[in-house]
């Protein structure tokens, strides 16, 4: 990873794992500035020793993001001990696998508070800081389910649709208030090979697996550091962002038909049987503190594969869409 963050200090919640504990590395490689934050304190203390060791600054500060006053504290504590917030990353988030009807209320809640609300949080913890100084960079994990929903995690998919459509609003507002060097970026990964899939709450009756094929979590850190040196409004990774809205809008029902298919037999192709799980919902687990979930071939770790299944069901259904617009057209 190039450096070019020297003097930049950087905060990222859901640090712990996953794609957040992969981006906390990749930052303070670049040279950042890394304030790590998430409801386990023992996975941040590991990564935040491993990037003072590498020669970097780092400094953890356990939150839970569904919490504003301690999103509000995050933020506090970080400018206190680095003087400063140049990129601020909602990362927090969870998910619940199965029927809508078969996911308590509670569970449908709970994925809504972390994956919405967290992020709705650290818009308040920060903005107020970046309008003050005029300038920052917010960037937030979404998700491709975000523009095309598939089914079984009905809560997760909300959430997301929920983020983009908070994120367009309020980038308006900053715009419109002439704070054109305040930066709200998006990444929309599709699958991604994180300990995610383990977390996940379970309501479905067989074994979750993560849909195939997944990305590496590196490529999602690496994106999030360049959106860091170079501000863009949204970035994908897998089937890239404008593929996924030209898809819906061309082909809305094959995309949604492919989808369906694909996740029952992905994600639910395990093992029935399985009793109901809450997972990291509600509470941490101590399990699932690596950066990949084990999701990828072994010969395939270390390689980047783009695309997926949500890209392969959009190959699929633009140039259908499209077909199928022309010839409306030419009977109309």
């Amino acid at each position: 990873m190039a450096r070019g963050l020297e003097g930049k200090v950087v905060v990222i919640t859901g640090a712990s794992s996953g794609i957040g504990r992969c981006a906390a590395r990749a930052f303070g490689a670049a040279g950042a500035s890394v304030v790590l934050s998430a409801r386990r304190e023992v996975p941040l203390h590991e990564v935040a020793g491993a990037i003072v060791e590498a020669g970097g600054r780092a400094m953890v500060v356990p939150a839970d993001v569904r919490d504003a006053d301690a999103m509000r504290h995050l933020a506090e504590r970080a400018i206190d001990a680095f003087g400063a917030i140049d990129v601020w990353i909602n990362n927090a988030g969870v998910a619940s696998f199965g029927r809508f009807e078969d996911t308590p209320a509670e569970a449908f809640d709970a994925v809504m508070a972390t994956t919405f609300h967290g992020v709705v949080n650290g818009f308040r913890a920060v903005l107020p800081y970046f309008r003050r100084r005029g300038h920052g960079t917010v960037i937030t994990t979404a998700s491709v389910a975000g523009r095309a929903p598939a089914p079984y995690h009905a809560a997760y998919g909300a959430a997301k649709h929920a983020v983009l459509g908070l994120i367009e609003s309020v980038r308006q507002e900053l715009r419109q208030d002439g704070l054109r060097d305040v930066h709200l970026c998006s990444i929309l990964p599709g699958p991604v090979d994180t300990p995610f899939w383990q977390h996940a709450a379970n309501f479905s009756g067989r074994e979750i697996r993560a849909m195939q094929p997944a990305s590496r979590p590196e490529d999602v850190a690496e994106a999030m550091v360049n959106l860091a040196l170079r501000p863009r409004r949204e970035v994908g990774i897998g089937a890239p962002a404008w593929l996924v809205e030209l898809g819906m809008a061309v082909a809305q029902g094959p995309i949604e038909r492919q989808m369906g298919r694909s996740v029952r037999r992905q994600i639910l192709g395990g093992r029935p049987g399985r009793r109901s799980s809450d997972g990291a919902l509600h509470r941490p687990m101590p399990e699932g503190t690596g950066e990949t979930g084990g999701w990828r071939p072994a010969e395939d770790r270390g390689r980047t594969r783009r695309g997926g299944a949500m890209a392969g069901a959009l190959a699929l259904a633009v140039p259908l869409g499209i077909a199928a617009l022309y010839r409306y057209r030419r009977s109309d």
